[in-house]
């Protein structure tokens, strides 16, 4: 997935990289063998339904299992040539088993849930990946170093393009306006407002000078910065949160083999049993059509059909209802987690707020927002927008400007009506962002500005409190005066300010080793890491990084954050729904099994109860499509 380089053309150090090719669905062989076997199951149901004779339905369900049982079933046999027998091959005996005795629309309805649910693996995995590179291309390439005695103060040195991957620690890099910084590093000589964003969260750039401490892969703003190299590209903070990223996704894979440990019994256990119940009665002077009957319908009752039904229908209805109302969650797994969750971690800019500064108090001379709108007319900085949207939201002319100059780390400065204007930040502690306005050398107001709190925020965190019983964490790069303000007005407590990536995830994988389900919701890259850590990640999708809202477990597309309680408390009717399912699918499938074994399960009886209890279970499951189960939820988070 290509990222957003916005460094310029014109200089060597703003050279990028080719962007990363990306992921298309039609590129994964799984997504187009998943598609032609549900297409050919759909195309054959009708058919068979309706009594169609065999000859116009039979080849489209041969062309549904090929299509969507080839793949497991060649891997389920490479896993037998290392000893080991999973699910999926059993899926496909028993699929074949059915079609053997005539149930092709329940093979084939089994083949179709396996082919799809790996083609949404696969395409998550290779999606997830190309985001993870893509963060890669957010460094330059090039990067000018400097050298010569003058490095630090712009006298007699020298220039040299270099590539980044050259640069070692204690090297001078120059860095000109609208660049992105080739290292991370500590500023030497100049200042600028730099846009770090992707790695601090904070919605306004951050003042640069002589000192302070830069990042990799952020964005310079108006001024040009010599900036001493303090780390291998290898170790910037960008390239930990691809590490990071990768580390945390891993950890999630013991509880899979936990899970594989699971299928493979069971898969044993069944392959155990049906041969068993062929071989032995056979050995015993058996007939043949007879035993074989018995243990195919063995196979047929025994197989988990009406497991897998128990347990997709609720959460993929869950998933479809919450798709309506701008949730997208990318699996049922995911559902199904999101009703675990018992602690929750919000991030705040983007998240708990819209991540765009507006002037909410103009303290002095209301004239004088007009004025400085007209000198902060030509400047791209977000401060500046603000000012002016301030101007024209209050319904004031804006004058013309001139002689407009940008000054780094001092504002601007301009004539309107042949009074001189100078914006520049405002001296002092105040809680919020704040700009001073002087009129011809006399300060004339101070217009406060801060990002606005999303509607409905302060609702949604004491609804997330109440589901889950311990209030929400704010989780922020921002400094700790704009954390405390969010946190404030939306009624939370435990704040954590100032933090970098890694930080984030400290604080997930202390409350997880805890025994914490934690449910963390965030925006940008440098939430990408936490989202990966912890046991859920949701995204704000309008505003999001490409990497979050891949990393993510689910996205809010409406950037709607009272989404979040609705969706988990629609998850927990679903897991709810799931155990009922479960009991009336092991109900019947037991049933069926012990009559088998102890008696004489007529082949059609054995299937009519299997497919019961399928169509049962399904029907159950649907009832979450219904609006009303997004409204119940809602009133419920």
């Amino acid at each position: 997935m290509a990222s957003p380089v916005l460094d310029s053309p014109a200089t060597p150090a703003a050279t990028a990289p080719p962007p990363t090719r990306g992921t298309r669905v039609s590129d994964l062989p799984e997504v187009r063998w998943a598609a032609l076997s549900a297409l050919a199951f759909l195309c054959a149901l009708p058919l068979d339904l309706a009594g169609a004779p065999g000859w116009a339905w039979g080849p489209l369900y041969a062309v549904c299992y090929v299509a969507g049982g080839w793949e497991p079933g060649w891997a389920g046999l490479q896993a037998l040539r290392e000893k080991s027998l999973d699910v999926d091959l059993l899926m496909v005996v028993a699929a074949i088993g059915a079609a053997a005795i005539g149930q092709y629309l329940d093979g084939g309805l089994l083949i179709v849930i396996f082919a799809c649910s790996g083609a949404l693996e696969a395409l998550a995995t290779r999606r997830t990946a190309d985001s993870v590179r893509g963060l890669l291309g957010l460094a330059p390439e090039k990067a000018v170093r400097v050298a010569g005695a003058g490095a630090g103060d712009g006298g007699g040195e020298t220039e040299e393009p270099v590539d980044v991957a050259e640069l070692r620690i204690g090297d001078i890099v120059l860095v000109r306006p609208g660049e992105r910084l080739p290292a991370d590093g500590t500023v030497l000589h100049g200042a600028s407002d730099v846009d770090q964003a992707t790695i601090t969260g904070e919605s306004l750039p951050a003042p640069k000078a002589p000192g302070d401490e830069v990042f990799a892969g952020t964005l310079n703003g108006t001024g040009a910065l010599r900036v001493r190299v303090d780390k291998d590209a290898g170790d910037s903070v960008i390239a930990r949160i691809v590490a990071l990223v990768e580390e945390a996704s891993a950890t999630k894979a013991p509880t899979q083999l936990f899970i594989e440990k699971i299928e493979q019994r069971y898969s044993v256990g069944v392959v155990v049993a049906t041969l068993a119940l062929f071989a032995v009665p056979l050995a015993l002077g058996a007939d043949f059509t007879t035993t074989l009957l018995r243990a195919m319908t063995f196979m047929i009752v025994a197989s988990p059909c009406a497991v897998v039904l128990a347990t997709m229908p609720p959460l993929l209805s869950a998933i479809a209802t919450a798709g309506r109302h701008g949730v997208l969650v990318k699996s049922a797994v995911v559902m199904e987690r999101l009703g675990a969750v018992d602690r929750v971690a919000l991030d705040k800019t983007g998240t708990l707020t819209e991540g765009t500064p507006r002037v909410i108090e103009v303290r002095g001379d209301e004239n004088a927002l007009a004025l400085a709108a007209a000198a902060e007319l030509p400047s791209e900085h977000p401060l500046a927008r603000a000012v002016v949207a301030a101007a024209r939201e209050r319904g004031l002319r804006v004058p013309d400007a001139d002689d407009f100059a940008s000054v780094p780390g001092e504002g601007v400065r301009a004539r309107v009506e042949g009074r001189e204007v100078r914006v520049r930040r405002a001296e002092g502690e105040h809680a919020d962002t704040a700009v001073e306005v002087v009129v011809d050398g006399a300060p004339a107001a101070v217009l406060v500005l801060a990002d606005r709190l999303r509607d409905g925020a302060p609702e949604a965190v004491a609804a997330l409190t109440r589901l889950t019983g311990t209030a929400p964490t704010l989780l922020t790069g921002d400094n700790a005066g704009a954390a405390a303000r969010v946190a404030g007005r939306t009624g939370i407590t435990d704040v954590r300010s100032g933090l970098l990536p890694q930080d984030k995830v400290a604080a997930v994988r202390e409350w997880e080793g805890a025994g914490s389900r934690v449910l963390v919701v965030g925006d940008g890259v440098n939430d990408a890491p936490a989202l990966a850590a912890a046991h859920t990640g949701i995204a704000m999708g309008r505003a999001g990084s490409d990497l979050a809202l891949e990393t993510a477990d689910a996205v809010v597309v409406r950037d709607e954050l009272a989404a979040v309680p609705t969706v988990m408390a629609l998850s927990r009717r679903a897991r709810r729904l799931v155990v009922q399912n479960l009991v009336i699918a092991g109900t019947c499938i037991g049933a069926l099994v012990v009559w088998d074994l102890v008696g004489h399960l007529p082949l059609p009886l054995g299937v009519a109860g299997h497919e019961g209890s399928t169509v049962l279970v399904g029907l159950n499951g649907l009832r979450l499509l219904r609006d009303a189960a997004w409204r119940k939820a809602a009133e419920r988070g």
